[in-house]
């Protein structure tokens, strides 16, 4: 059965770039170049919605729950994508924010492109790991229009979980299904319908922005510090010990010791420092402060 695509601002030709087979590499990289600028300025136009998903996101930490992304192809990959930097980042757990992508880990690296046209899965996918009216589940999809996701967002809704549609076509059908509508329009893509272009970049800049500010908003970061980073290799702990510099102004080798008394938990370092206090009693102070450094270090 034909599906009508010829209406969506991603699907449409864009009219600047239509001789770009004609053109120069450094043609080409300007055409591209001018392009990508209209993205954070039509980001920009949706920053009241992305700020109030933060809110709902923070609330759904607070209670336990989680941040849940999914959509097919480069939508969901990027969700993906999103959701596996948080743990080394902000040290939350894999639980705590997942990336689900249609046709499951192997579309990862192999184009499954039909499985994002299968609505039962989204929901199967979604009871797969029992969420629940605690959760945040942000449906990602350039068109606004993949029945996978619209399948998720509409499980999802019915359980009572708070549901964000992420798209690049105003009307976008998952919006009908959204508690809050994200709608970065960037416009037609230079490659007609190839939206890993301009649609991807809007909906990586969004995702940023979702996960980097609900973290603030629970305490993982301290001044713009990832105080809860994971030094879990030799380039992370060196962070680390430069983090715990910056934040307290001590030597490195001052950093360097905290650090290990702290059982390699920078956010603890600091607050033995800054405190002037035992690990154990930072581990108190940033438990009763909620996880932020600041209010641990209030008298």
């Amino acid at each position: 059965m034909a599906v009508a695509i010829e209406h969506l601002t991603t699907e449409m030709p864009n009219n600047k770039t239509i001789d770009i087979d004609e053109k120069s590499p450094i043609e080409i990289i300007k055409l591209m170049n001018e392009e990508d600028k209209k993205v954070a300025l039509a980001v920009e136009k949706e920053s009241h919605n992305i700020a109030l998903a933060v809110a709902k996101i923070i609330e759904a930490f607070k209670i336990g729950g989680r941040l849940i992304y999914i959509g097919a192809g480069t939508s969901g990959r990027l969700g993906i994508l999103d959701a596996a930097e948080c743990p080394p980042t902000f040290g939350t757990s894999k639980e705590q924010v997942i990336g689900i992508i249609a046709g499951g880990d192997k579309a990862l690296i192999d184009a499954i492109e039909g499985a994002e046209d299968n609505f039962d899965e989204g929901e199967k996918d979604l009871k797969a790991i029992n969420i629940s009216n605690k959760d945040v589940v942000v449906g990602i999809a350039a068109s606004g229009r993949t029945p996978y996701v619209l399948g998720a967002l509409e499980y999802a809704k019915k359980i009572g979980a708070i549901t964000v549609s992420l798209c690049c076509n105003h009307n976008g059908k998952i919006n009908d299904l959204a508690d809050i509508s994200i709608t970065p329009v960037v416009g037609p893509e230079i490659l007609t319908g190839s939206t890993r272009l301009k649609a991807g970049t809007a909906q990586k800049m969004v995702l940023n922005m979702l996960s980097t500010a609900s973290m603030i908003g629970i305490g993982k970061v301290y001044k713009n510090l990832m105080i809860d980073v994971q030094p879990t290799n030799q380039k992370l702990i060196e962070r680390t010990k430069r983090i715990i510099m910056m934040a307290t102004g001590v030597t490195y080798e001052e950093a360097e010791k905290k650090l290990i008394k702290a059982q390699y938990n920078p956010k603890a370092a600091v607050v033995m420092i800054k405190a002037g206090c035992s690990y154990q009693e930072a581990l108190v102070r940033i438990d009763n402060a909620n996880g932020f450094v600041n209010k641990a270090l209030e008298k």
